[in-house]
């Protein structure tokens, strides 16, 4: 039987990950693992068998009796533990939820079902380290696959709005700290309906501005706001979350000719779930009905949403899809810029198809059960 080790499991994606492999019965048909930084010796999880005490996930031989390790622990923790074990002689499949390896010549961007081509091309090469991708660009890729596949897209701009999630967990915790903040200094005003709205405005935006807010993870207020920044900066006046569009992209879909894929990335005060708006230059005029039914009919989870007001509030919001694996894909429409220009907007849940999903159908397809 084959040995299963997780690490990173306690933390925001490797919970989500966990989650997801209890609700679909993953945990059979391999011995599961469980690797901890900090707490090793304690009992860890029990995910059907029983709880085992946990593995040291610093410990190179513990890890190297593996067949497979699953890791969400982040970049700093892959960059170390990985050569180590790949020097040690270890062969087994790394598959990670974090951006280190990505773009690494023998590293696959793993997208099922959107690269499954490419990920067979690998295990037939022998290649062994299979990472997921950049959230947005997962998200967006998944929404819009079926005109990727039919070769229709010339060029892509995509403008994102990142929930705080996607920053981590203090992040989201600061988030809903400023909103309390906020919701305090402006209840009296609020909840008297005879108070100026002006009043209550300027008492907000003292607020946003006075320092007190909490702001260490964030670096400034995201609730009442937004952050147009994501990520570090590159020379050519991109962001790093910015460049990773074309790159990432393109890896996944092994193209031959880069498809540029460019915009800016924003952070905005919602929980949890990535949207983006997109503009697509087709490669020919394409009737809206023929784009529609490529789009809908790409995979099981790509959603399309009406162009109508009632059903994009009820479906195409983070708030509607958080917690879900669907992609809804809605306000598409031709542009005024001309017949090959499409215009669409997204959601999808980051934590999901965004970062544990693929991470745990790779696994699955290591396994030979999908």
């Amino acid at each position: 039987m084959q040995s299963v080790g997780f690490i990173g499991w306690r933390g925001m994606v490797g919970s989500v990950l966990i989650d997801r492999m209890r609700r679909e019965n993953d945990f059979q048909g391999f011995e599961p693992v469980f690797f901890t930084t900090s707490q090793a010796g304690q009992a860890g999880p029990d995910v059907g068998g029983g709880a085992s005490p946990l593995r040291d996930a610093n410990d190179v031989r513990a890890l190297a009796e593996m067949d497979i390790l699953v890791s969400c622990q982040g970049g700093d923790y892959t960059k170390e533990m990985h050569p180590k074990l790949r020097a040690a002689g270890w062969r087994g499949y790394w598959i990670d939820a974090a951006s280190a390896l990505r773009m690494k010549e023998d590293a696959v961007i793993v997208l099922d079902p959107v690269n499954r081509k490419q990920i067979e091309q690998a295990l037939n090469k022998g290649l062994r380290d299979f990472v997921g991708g950049n959230c947005t660009v997962s998200l967006m890729l998944m929404g819009m696959q079926g005109l990727f596949d039919a070769g229709l897209v010339e060029w892509v701009s995509s403008m994102t709005y990142q929930s705080a999630s996607g920053a981590g967990a203090k992040n989201m915790k600061e988030l809903v700290a400023q909103m309390g903040g906020l919701a305090d200094a402006g209840r009296a005003l609020a909840e008297d309906p005879a108070s100026q709205v002006l009043e209550l405005d300027r008492i907000i935006s003292a607020k946003l501005n006075d320092g007190s807010l909490p702001t260490d993870a964030f670096g400034a207020p995201l609730a009442a706001n937004l952050i147009p920044w994501i990520d570090s900066a590159m020379e050519d006046g991109r962001t790093r979350e910015e460049w990773k569009g074309m790159v990432e992209t393109n890896k996944i879909l092994g193209t031959a000719t880069p498809i540029p894929v460019d915009g800016q990335c924003v952070r905005v005060g919602a929980m949890r779930c990535h949207s983006q708006a997109l503009t697509v230059k087709l490669t020919r005029d394409v009737p809206l009905a023929e784009v529609e039914a490529l789009i809908a009919g790409a995979n099981d989870w790509v959603k399309l949403v009406p162009n109508e007001k009632a059903a994009t509030l009820a479906g195409l919001t983070p708030a509607a899809v958080s917690g879900g694996l669907d992609i809804p894909v809605g306000r598409l429409r031709k542009m005024a810029l001309g017949g090959e220009y499409l215009t669409a907007f997204t959601v999808g849940d980051q934590l999901l198809w965004g970062a544990a999903e693929p991470v745990r159908r790779m696994l699955l397809i290591v396994l030979g059960r999908l």
